[in-house]
């Protein structure tokens, strides 16, 4: 999954943006509201950190910008006064859910995973293909009574397959979910991790989910029930 975090405070964004990392997301940064709006219009991204008092255009302005040009990426507004008039405003331009600094990490991951759920058609705190469950908050895969151990980038990848199944996911969707702007990646990144992830989940269970769409990319089928 990748964030856009728009913090002006260098400190407190580059804290955040390594626990984002470290638990597997693809973090972008900008540091004022003029470069926050422009890559969030240009780029695709899972969710939007956005701070309200930011340098050159504020955190309100960017949102509704962002609204007003189509751009449907849940957000999240980091706000430092608890005035209810701060909320209703964030709320009133688009935002989809606010934090109040200071603020625990634990709460933010909270916030994260439940935007992500509106956007997945499972509401439940985990998903499921088949036999296969990803559970965001433990960070845990288990294939039936499996267990089963990912790296925070091969969780990153099943999840956004999960997330979209029995949906064509090519290499470049894939590309540009799990990896930041200023992260240089081989060409052929994604096939690697797929097969890893097949080797840990398919290659032990006579039922397959991994699909390759020659020429396309990759899809994680849902075996029809017999």
């Amino acid at each position: 999954m990748r964030i856009l975090l728009v913090e002006d405070n260098r400190r407190m964004s580059e804290s955040l943006r390594m626990t984002l990392e470290e638990d597997g997301y693809a973090v972008d940064t900008a540091y004022d509201g003029l470069d926050g709006e422009e890559m969030g219009l240009i780029s695709s991204y899972d969710i939007i950190i956005l701070d309200i008092m930011l340098p050159g255009k504020d955190g309100l302005e960017v949102c509704r910008e962002l609204r007003d040009r189509r751009v449907s990426t849940p957000i999240l507004m980091l706000t430092a006064r608890d005035a209810l008039d701060d909320r209703v405003q964030g709320l009133d331009s688009g935002a989809d859910d606010y934090l109040v600094k200071p603020f625990e990490v634990d709460e933010l991951r909270a916030r994260i995973r439940a935007l992500l759920r509106r956007e997945s058609s499972s509401k439940s705190g985990s998903l499921q293909v088949a036999d296969l469950i990803l559970d965001p908050a433990t960070h845990t895969v288990r294939r039936g009574d499996q267990p089963i151990e990912l790296t925070a980038k091969e969780f990153s990848l099943l999840e956004y397959l999960m997330r979209h199944p029995n949906h064509l996911v090519t290499r470049e969707m894939a590309e540009e979910h799990l990896w930041s702007y200023d992260h240089v990646i081989a060409s052929n990144v994604v096939d690697v991790y797929i097969r890893r992830l097949r080797g840990k989940i398919d290659d032990p269970s006579e039922v397959k989910l991994f699909e390759t769409m020659r020429g396309a990319g990759y899809r994680l089928r849902v075996p029809e029930e017999k």
